[in-house]
């Protein structure tokens, strides 16, 4: 699909990508930290399109071709302290990139499907603009919480190195962080893992940019109280060996969303292998179902009730 941009207002301006008929429903998704719309795969994108979703990927903010913000990143010791000083912005302020670039594309509500970081974010746009967002999907992702969902001590050192510089040596960091904290327990997918690796650095390489969207993160802090408030039908998928979001995280999701439904996938990591994406699939569908069920309830109400008025008053 050829890139697409969209100005969404405050000097930021979002690269997307369609798939689908855009009479269908549609889907947004939302990827995380220091990772571009691409790893969203296409080929994920068109089976999710093929079950009757109009789907939209993007680049957040600071992240592949779409606007990166001018400042310093947080210092280690800065992330260390998880000093709030160090942000240029929070996690709201990229949810409500998301809402603008479903209200120009005239898009909203969708079903919002976030991973990770866009977890965050998609719970986020649930949460402040609850009339764009039908469902929710939140994958490998928190409340922010600091008594859940904190990665392995064994990652501090990998995750507190910058990215490199040379784009082979950028590639073979990528290999080795899903080596890392990628899926153990299920198939590995090298080749999409790689051509995800050449494809990012060939779009674009901002080593600040990862350290200004964690900045976000931690500016953004506990959610927990403002989760309370989601009302879409929620949907909540954790791997059982994720070292980098641990599986608190998705529980501690679970219990702070009103009706939240969660599904735990044996062996998987903090990524999103082929393997596990037919029943992905099938449960954001089933998720966006409950949607569309309560909307015609909702109909029937309002329309029940509008009846039993006139015939009061006939």
């Amino acid at each position: 699909m050829s890139e697409q941009f969209c100005d969404v207002g405050r000097g930021i301006t979002l690269c997307f990508e369609t798939f689908g008929e855009p009479a269908s429903e549609p889907a947004l998704l939302i990827m995380g930290l220091g990772t571009q719309m691409i790893a969203w795969h296409e080929d994920f994108c068109r089976a999710l399109a093929d079950r009757g979703f109009y789907v939209v990927r993007f680049d957040n903010r600071d992240a592949g071709r779409s606007t990166h913000v001018h400042g310093a990143p947080p210092t280690i010791p800065q992330l260390l302290r998880r000093s709030r000083a160090a942000a240029h912005y929070t996690l709201r302020d990229m949810a409500q990139d998301s809402a603008r670039l479903l209200d120009e594309l005239g898009l909203a509500p969708a079903h919002v499907i976030g991973a990770s970081m866009g977890g965050m974010i998609a719970q986020t746009l649930a949460a402040h603009s609850p009339e764009k967002v039908s469902s929710l999907v939140s994958i490998m992702s928190s409340t922010g919480r600091l008594t859940s969902g904190q990665p392995s001590l064994r990652l501090y050192p990998f995750l507190l190195r910058r990215p490199p510089v040379g784009q082979a040596e950028f590639v073979s960091h990528v290999e080795r962080a899903f080596a890392t904290f990628g899926s153990r327990g299920l198939p590995r997918d090298e080749s999409d893992i790689r051509e995800m690796a050449v494809g990012s650095y060939e779009r674009d390489h901002d080593p600040s940019g990862i350290g200004r969207q964690l900045a976000a993160i931690i500016a953004s802090g506990d959610r927990t109280r403002e989760l309370h408030s989601i009302r879409a039908p929620t949907l909540v998928v954790h791997g059982t060996v994720d070292p980098l979001v641990a599986p608190s995280g998705g529980r501690a999701t679970v219990r702070a969303i009103p009706g939240a439904k969660l599904l735990r996938i044996r062996g998987m990591g903090h990524d999103l292998p082929r393997v596990i994406w037919p029943r992905l699939i099938d449960a954001i569908v089933e998720n966006a179902a409950r949607a569309e069920k309560r909307t015609r309830d909702a109909t029937a109400r309002d329309t029940a009730a509008g009846e039993a008025a006139a015939a009061m008053n006939a």
